[in-house]
């Protein structure tokens, strides 16, 4: 049986950890298992965890192993190879497969019916990889996708026009990486078109300024990679943001990675697509209407990721 307030996080460096951290903040769970190939190094992160625990809300934080997570609700991967400097993505995919391939029959082997929540990237690659993997059902499987990418959107159309970023309402679809794309004709501020509420605050430019504003959010994590050498913090918030909606049956819609069985005209992959998000995982993908050169970009990221996906033999 299923305890709905149990989750596993397998992996514990800075991304695995923060997550946790996240996690034990937002008071989602009441049990929380931290799985690490250095088991001494998830005991530390337990140990260092639950000394804050008189300070939150009441819960379990423990290190274990795989039998631990037959009956979690969502066990979210993050383990394996981190992106360095210069380094895309992309480039990860052959070390964080053949990590995959060592786990989830691990999980498999316990009987797990929860959800399976892809963090390690390339998050759209793997999470179609941990499908095929795993075997279990599309809508269980999905991966962080491009949440994280639609806060800094967010937050940096926020600081553009200088407007609380809750405010905001755009999203960043496709992959999570360098070919990934904002729907800049789906944006808006509470109700107000983009580019009139630009005119609003006296931005004119409206061409120059959107480009600049996707560079700079597509370039976010290298920025971050080349100053303190990984990103944790946003992606762990935005997990956090999508166990939420699990756990609290939201049906929140949220861009995560899925796979997609027609949408769009795609199929035979998983990209960052917005979604609805309940407690048995991808309730329905969504098809947000875009403009020919918007689907023109989807259509271009889906087939680069279909290059890579077909290298693999899942």
């Amino acid at each position: 049986m299923i305890n709905a307030r149990k989750a596993a996080v397998v992996g514990c460096g800075f991304v695995g950890s923060s997550i946790a951290f996240s996690l034990m903040q937002r008071g989602i769970f009441s049990e929380l298992v931290l799985i690490d190939v250095n088991h001494a190094k998830a005991e530390g992160e337990a140990m260092d965890l639950s000394h804050g625990l008189p300070y939150v809300a009441s819960m379990d934080i423990y290190a274990g192993d795989y039998k631990d997570v037959a009956d979690c609700a969502m066990v979210i991967i993050t383990a394996g190879a981190n992106q360095k400097q210069g380094e895309t993505r992309l480039d990860l995919i052959e070390k964080n497969v053949s990590i995959l391939r060592a786990i989830i029959p691990q999980i498999n082997a316990t009987g797990f019916e929860g959800i399976l929540m892809m963090v390690a990237n390339p998050v759209d690659v793997l999470t179609y990889a941990a499908q095929r993997i795993s075997g279990y059902p599309v809508e269980r499987v999905f991966g962080s996708g491009t949440v994280l990418d639609t806060a800094r959107l967010k937050y940096m159309l926020g600081q553009h026009l200088d407007v609380d970023s809750r405010s905001v309402h755009a999203v960043i679809i496709g992959e999570h990486g360098d070919s990934e794309l904002p729907v800049w004709s789906a944006a808006n501020i509470s109700g107000i078109e983009l580019n009139h509420f630009c005119e609003i605050r006296g931005h004119f430019n409206h061409d120059a300024s959107t480009e600049q504003l996707y560079e700079d959010v597509r370039d976010s994590a290298y920025e971050i990679i080349a100053r303190k050498g990984a990103t944790y913090y946003g992606i762990a918030m935005a997990v956090a943001r999508i166990a939420d909606s699990v756990v609290k049956d939201e049906h929140a819609v949220l861009p995560v990675s899925v796979e997609l069985q027609g949408e769009y005209g795609l199929s035979g992959l998983a990209l960052s697509i917005p979604s609805v998000v309940g407690k048995c995982g991808i309730e329905k993908v969504l098809e947000i209407p875009l403009n020919g050169k918007e689907m023109t970009a989807l259509q271009s990221s889906a087939e680069q990721l279909k290059k890579v996906i077909a290298t693999l033999h899942l």
